[in-house]
């Protein structure tokens, strides 16, 4: 299984990247991974990954966009701002959960 280090944090991540154990994750790692792809991470972007994580929990399954919206009243536009080009596949890796269903 391939692994990644970033900021002295090694952890467990599968072809695409994705972490495979979501109890690696943390803030901190989200933010470092965050700035690797241009983004800083605000309160706005952290209520959507806490809700993807919350709801995965709940779940078993990564949310969608859809979900996003209709389960968390995340406004998709918004998304796509605060996520630029792929929101769902950005928001999972970054939330350290698998893509969703449906994302390539």
């Amino acid at each position: 299984m391939p692994s990644n280090t970033l900021n002295g944090r090694t952890f467990q991540v599968d072809d695409e990247g994705f972490l495979t154990d979501p109890g690696q994750w943390s803030e901190e790692l989200a933010a470092d991974m965050a700035a690797l792809v241009g983004i800083e991470l605000t309160p706005a972007h952290m209520a959507a990954l806490e809700f993807m994580r919350s709801d995965r929990e709940e779940t078993g399954s990564t949310p969608t966009l859809r979900r996003m919206n209709s389960a968390g009243g995340f406004d998709v536009k918004e998304l796509f701002t605060l996520f630029p080009g792929k929101p769902a596949k950005k928001m999972a890796w970054l939330a350290g959960l698998p893509k969703p269903v449906g994302c390539v």
